[in-house]
């Protein structure tokens, strides 16, 4: 790649310039961000790493000018600086940046955190893959007992977390161990308030961290906000931990069908076929699209419930999307006597998957009885209904804490 470092320190660019070159990329200089503003169109590099405190200009003013012009909108921004606070953070993404990254850096690690701010690799990574309660025990050792809990990484952005089941926990434990105490941001998206989806909340360790910054999003119950759902569940009469105990930046926001944007982040929202009020999540970023879409109810073809109009409006939202994780509850003849609870079988899956035309279907949301064998046999039930339809969708039984590269 070409990057197009700006820094008023020269030992920092020249360690910085070192360490790109040394794997292989090319690399230009320059000391001041208002000479780097006139020189940085001609170089059309790919990546410009520019310092905030400079004279003149400093980073954040080379960031909007840079952005305004429409020719350089595929190159990449990274901000290096020494200050950490949340506000230069978010300032420096609202301008236009990539990525944000601290001084001092470790040398080592300075690369490897560029080129995830460069990289257009979007990484989804399954916390937890069942339904309704964990299921601990040697029978769900393979595809692993932890209720729902996705995780999509995309460079230079927060981590995008979908639901809190007990999965979450194991995505505590991981954050705790790769980041320890760094600051660390995320927004989580919660599908519904059902149990299986936000009791884990209270074991997400990066909660309780000053200097986090976390928002929570989910659907609006009528009168029942999300906030109120998740702090009503911690209330002392059910756990001895309080949701004031929170020492990281926690906000909530009330989610109906709309469509949100994050920068270079686009989620949409869509009401699902289940019990209350429940969404399904559409995430595009880097040219890639993400869709979580549990739990829902898709009724047999010849049961007077059936809604036509329904499924041909989630076939649209979910169509063409690089990866749908979708409930897959139940085997066909297991959903003859589960109708009417919320969730999907094999053949409905399949035939949404197959109209839709996405590329991967991963099947989620299993029931609390079906074990790593049973799971193993939906699995080929559903590859053997998308050959029926003449399907080329790509289609696995993702097992807790296996990960997809989109």
């Amino acid at each position: 790649m070409k990057f197009f470092l700006v820094d008023d320190d020269p030992d920092v660019l020249a360690v910085l310039q070192r360490v790109l070159e040394a794997a292989g990329h090319s690399v230009e200089t320059c000391g001041s961000a208002m000479e780097a503003a006139t020189r940085i169109p001609t170089a059309r590099p790919d990546c410009v790493v520019t310092d905030v405190m400079m004279p003149e200009m400093d980073g954040f003013e080379l960031t909007r000018e840079l952005r305004r012009r429409p020719e350089l909108a595929e190159m990449k921004i990274i901000v290096l600086s020494a200050k950490t606070y949340e506000f230069d953070r978010r300032r420096a993404k609202e301008l236009g940046a990539d990525g944000y990254l601290a001084k001092p850096f470790e040398r080592d690690s300075l690369l490897e955190s560029i080129m995830e701010i460069v990289s257009s690799r979007v990484v989804v990574t399954f916390w937890g893959v069942h339904g309704t309660l964990p299921t601990p025990g040697p029978a769900y050792n393979r595809y692993g007992g932890n209720t729902p809990c996705v995780s999509v990484e995309i460079g230079g952005e927060p981590l995008y977390i979908f639901d809190c089941g007990s999965g979450i926990k194991r995505l505590s434990d991981h954050l705790m161990a790769t980041n320890g105490t760094q600051r660390f941001s995320a927004r989580i998206f919660v599908s519904h308030t059902h149990w299986d989806h936000i009791n884990t909340v209270p074991f997400f360790a990066p909660m309780y961290l000053r200097g986090n910054e976390i928002q929570i999003f989910g659907p609006y119950q009528g009168d029942l906000t999300i906030e109120r759902a998740i702090s009503a569940q911690m209330e002392s009469v059910y756990f001895p931990v309080t949701i004031r105990e929170f020492g990281a930046h926690v906000t909530f926001r009330d989610l109906r069908e709309e469509s949100l944007q994050f920068g270079p982040v686009k989620v949409e929202t869509m009401l699902l076929s289940h019990p209350g009020y429940c969404l399904g999540y559409r995430l595009t970023a880097r040219g890639r699209t993400f869709c979580y879409i549990t739990d829902n109810e898709l009724y047999l073809p010849s049961d007077k419930r059936c809604n036509p109009r329904y499924f041909e409006q989630l076939v649209n939202f979910v169509r063409g999307c690089d990866a749908l994780v979708t409930d897959t509850t139940y085997r066909d003849q297991e959903y003859l006597t589960k109708v009417d609870w919320g969730h999907s079988c094999v053949s409905q899956v399949a035939n949404l998957a197959a109209r839709a035309e996405v590329k991967r279907l991963q099947l989620f949301h299993h029931d609390v009885d079906q074990t790593d064998e049973a799971i193993d046999l939906k699995l080929k039930e559903t590859r053997d209904a998308l050959a029926r339809l003449g399907s080329n969708v790509e289609c696995e039984a993702p097992a807790e804490g296996s990960s997809i590269v989109l």
